[in-house]
Formats: structure tokens, sequence, C-alpha cells
């Protein structure tokens, strides 16, 4: 699998021939995944590997709070898998993390809608549709060996722990949310590189401007 020292390296050799919207989410993917992996602190990794993924894919569609398991990510997942020509991310979800990614699709601590629902956003009847809905899609993803999809159920749900630590609603090195997270940053850690390699293997694809782009 690829690491920092190995896309960066390729990076310097092809990144004149990048168009700019790809070299900019390169660029500052990359700039993440070092501090992830310079890194032996597991919520340091998660939030920084989150970022190097959020660079690489980010639309501006997403400013607009968009986030459902639909449309965030799977159009995205999609165009990597087409890329993956070695079948690797599809390896990822079958072979290596399919027992942690079962365990994350069953995992109500990390599903949004019971947050709101605790918060007195919704009520427990909407609470527990939502609920059966999500596991729902996701047991049909999984059963139909749907990669895309699967990837999608999953960045949802570590979306919902990305809200958790940036936002403070998580105590630093807490032991109630360790074992899904050490999980996360070990699928984190090999789909993230991975991911900006599949992108500049497709540098002829459209990326879309990223957010923020340099001005």
């Amino acid at each position: 699998m690829p690491n920092y020292e190995s896309l960066k390296a390729r990076q310097r050799q092809e990144r004149e021939f990048y168009p700019e919207n790809l070299s900019i989410r390169v660029h500052r993917a990359l700039s993440w995944l070092k501090q992830a992996e310079q890194t032996d602190d597991t919520d340091s990794q998660f939030i920084f590997l989150w970022i190097a993924f959020n660079a690489a894919y980010a639309q501006e569609f997403a400013q607009k709070r968009q986030f459902t398991e639909k449309n965030l990510y799977q159009g995205f997942l999609e165009k990597l898998i087409h890329l993956d020509k070695e079948a690797r991310l599809t390896h990822l979800v079958w072979q290596e993390f399919s027992g942690p990614i079962r365990v994350i699709l069953d995992n109500d601590y990390i599903l949004q809608a019971y947050w709101e629902y605790q918060a007195g956003y919704i009520t427990e009847d909407s609470w527990q549709a939502s609920r059966k809905s999500a596991k729902a899609r996701a047991h049909k993803a999984l059963a139909n060996s749907d990669t895309a999809t699967v990837l999608a159920a999953v960045f949802s749900r570590l979306y919902t722990l990305r809200n958790q630590l940036l936002h403070g609603g998580a105590t630093h090195g807490s032991q109630a949310n360790r074992a899904q997270l050490k999980d996360c940053v070990c699928m984190m850690q090999k789909i993230v590189p991975l991911t900006i390699e599949l992108m500049m293997d497709g540098n002829t694809a459209t990326w879309g401007d990223p957010v923020y782009p340099l001005v």
C-alpha cells in the first residue's frame, strides 16, 4: 500500500502535468497524510486522516450541509473504484476490514440520527425509523457486495465520529470510543493514501474545483 513518502515522490515527478484542481487536492491531502503518519496519538491520527481525505474529496456542495449517505460520497467512491484496476479498495472492504466494517455499520453511537434524538431534534419514532433505514441500506449493500455503497455508509458514520471529536463532544484519549476509533484509524490509514494514489492515476478525470481554492 502507498504511504506519504512514496506518494510525495511520485507527486514531485508528475505534478507539472496535473490539472490545477487535482494538483491542489493532492498537495493538500499529502500535507495532512504526512502529519497523520508522524503521530502515534489515535485521536490526532483520525483527525489528520479525515482532513487528508476531505482535502482530496471535498466538493463545493458539501459546504451546503447536504450530508446524507446517498449524496455525500457515493459518486466520488464510484469513480475511485472505477480507477482501481487492481481492486485494492474492494479487497480492503471485503477481505481485510470486513469485520470492523460490520461493527461500525451496526454501531448506533456513530449514527447521526441517534444524537439528533438525544438532543431532542427528532422524536424517538424518527430515530428508530432512521436507524432501521440505515441498517437496511447497509445490509443490502453488504449482501450485494456493493463496495461503493458500503464505503459511503462507513464514511457517513466516520463523519459523525469526526463531529464528536472536532466539536468537543469527546474527551481526548477517552476509553468510551477507543475501540471504534482504533478500527476507523486502521481503515483510514490504508484507504486515504490509496484514495490519493487513485486520484493521481486518474489525473485526466474531472475532480472538480476544490473548496477554498488557491487565490
